[in-house]
């Protein structure tokens, strides 16, 4: 994953693999989020949330109807921030600036700093002392990253003062990324639950822990959570094939039944479609789908880069 010249890296989501089945989508939902994304609010055609907003673990979360994963984001690049900026929700890369995380924060969003807690990226700061120390598993080859020995109290300590870090430059809380990764990594898992629960008490009372992905691990952690993000849940792309395409409905509906799940359990849920273009058939479909389960939605590129004009939500009415 190359580095970024100007934020340092560009942060990129995970997923399993590739997902194969297209879906179908009526023209009147494609329609509505085409005005959606145009600038103009969604129909009530596009799907309500579902869930009562004041069960949520974390009342403040109530107020948030959009949200951005903003990872492939320049920090320097005025309309994108002026975008993200619109929306209540956003996650940037961790090692982003205080004063960059203040001026969004300024302007109404609540900023989550991004962290891997599953891998290691080459260009972190602190991949030569995971390398060096022997915290590192098998090679990621689709992120040329490496997975991270959660087992090792090491790795364990060293990841926990990264996310202090994180914290210290102002975030409201953290996003944490790749926990899944224990379900291929089984000996990980009891090692990944004590990270996280040291993230959590390093967080605070004030602040806020998202993570994301795991439908068979999140509840080893789901403890420990305001909220959860899933990829995929609609649409997803292909590294194999170098193509968007939709996901299963084996994927789709196992990414449904686990929004649902942990919306009841009182977590803010939100969705991240990837698809080819932000007005066309998958997107509007992957915008339903997530109001319908109660999720926040978003709809981008692989790399993260694309920012809606308006923030997509879901309608209430």
């Amino acid at each position: 994953m190359p580095a970024h010249d100007r934020l340092t890296m560009v942060v990129r989501t995970r997923r399993v693999g590739p997902l194969f089945v297209l879906v179908a989508v009526a023209t009147a939902v494609a329609a509505a989020v085409l005005a959606a994304c145009a600038g103009g609010p969604l129909s009530p055609s596009a799907g309500t949330p579902s869930g009562d907003p004041a069960a949520l673990r974390r009342p403040e979360l109530a107020d948030v109807t959009s949200f951005a994963l903003a990872l492939g984001v320049d920090p320097l690049d005025g309309e994108a921030i002026d975008r993200l900026a619109a929306h209540d929700l956003v996650v940037v890369d961790g090692a982003t600036a205080p004063s960059e995380v203040a001026a969004l924060q300024a302007r109404g969003a609540l900023v989550l700093g991004y962290l891997s807690v599953g891998t290691v990226e080459p260009y972190r700061p602190w991949f030569a002392e995971a390398r060096d120390q022997g915290w590192l598993l098998d090679r990621w080859a689709d992120w040329d990253e490496w997975y991270a020995d959660t087992s090792a109290p090491g790795l364990r300590s060293l990841l926990l003062a990264e996310g202090r870090k994180v914290l210290s430059r102002g975030f409201d809380g953290l996003f944490l990324d790749n926990a899944d990764m224990v379900a291929d990594h089984p000996r990980q898992a009891d090692g990944m639950i004590d990270l996280v629960t040291a993230l959590d008490a390093a967080a605070g009372d004030d602040g806020l822990v998202f993570a994301q992905n795991g439908d068979d691990t999140v509840d080893g952690i789901a403890g420990h959570l305001d909220g959860w993000n899933r990829e995929d849940v609609s649409a997803t792309y292909d590294f194999e094939a170098d193509e968007y395409r939709a996901a299963s409905e084996a994927e789709s509906r196992a990414a449904r039944a686990t929004l649902r799940r942990l919306r009841a359990d009182g977590l803010l849920v939100t969705t991240t479609d990837y698809t080819s273009s932000a007005q066309d058939a998958a997107a509007a479909d992957a915008v339903t789908v997530a109001c319908r389960e109660g999720a926040v939605p978003f709809v981008s590129d692989i790399d993260l880069r694309r920012i809606p004009a308006r923030p997509v939500g879901c309608s209430r009415g």
